[in-house]
């Protein structure tokens, strides 16, 4: 494993990416400045889409690792602890699971770390911060949903702003604090003011017409590294 990637960073989402092309976008992006990569997982039965799983993953992970990347996985599946190992061992580096989908996440967050792996929990928006408050000393993460959950390109929810705020005052500081959803150069800054220092872009970069231009922007937007 990478050492953990410091300070403000941009995680490009390949969620938006085309999958055709899908080693070469990352790439690009990674040539431009990217060393964290955010994989979105859904399953059809926590959120309706269903993308992508392990194998993607152990597709990325010689490139991301060779560039001194991580893999940050975003578990958005029911029951998460059933396919932890799996992810681990196809080479994520971060695995986050969402706080409503399962009724044990305390254990989920322990079987993160006995595979090697940084564990996240994640909320969604209808989510209060405060429901993460028993889960902060043994997490790495914490991911702030600005979206709901299930589709990229959806806008920026604005009282998510308010969320990380109570969020960051939350957490410890060795905590880092994601925010997935709506991140674009428009409100990035808005979202680093307010604690995040890891953005997860889906649209705002593979989405674009040029992602590693699209990447240096948001970074400088951000303010990140």
């Amino acid at each position: 494993m990478n050492a953990y990637p410091d300070g403000v960073r941009v995680a490009p989402s390949i969620l938006s990416a085309d999958f055709a092309r899908l080693g070469e976008q990352v790439e690009r992006v990674i040539e431009a400045g990217g060393r964290v990569i955010h994989v979105d997982v859904m399953d059809g039965h926590f959120v309706p889409p269903i993308t992508i799983g392990p194998l993607i993953v152990e597709a990325l992970r010689d490139q991301v690792h060779g560039a001194g990347g991580w893999l940050d996985v975003h578990l958005m599946i029911e029951r998460p602890e059933q396919q932890v190992e799996a992810f681990a061992k196809a080479g994520a580096d971060s695995i986050t699971v969402h706080f409503e989908a399962t009724p044990h996440v305390h254990r989920a967050v322990q079987q993160v770390h006995e595979h090697g792996c940084r564990a996240g929990v994640a909320i969604t928006p209808s989510t209060p911060a405060e429901a993460l408050a028993e889960l902060v000393d043994d997490v790495d993460l914490a991911l702030c949903m600005s979206v709901n959950p299930g589709w990229g390109g959806q806008p920026f929810i604005e009282h998510s702003v308010d969320k990380l705020q109570r969020l960051r005052a939350l957490l410890p500081d060795r905590v880092r604090l994601e925010v997935d959803g709506g991140v674009h150069g428009a409100t990035a800054k808005a979202v680093v003011d307010a604690g995040a220092d890891l953005l997860v872009a889906g649209s705002a970069v593979f989405g674009a017409d040029d992602p590693p231009a699209a990447y240096r922007e948001l970074a400088q937007a951000a303010g990140a590294r």
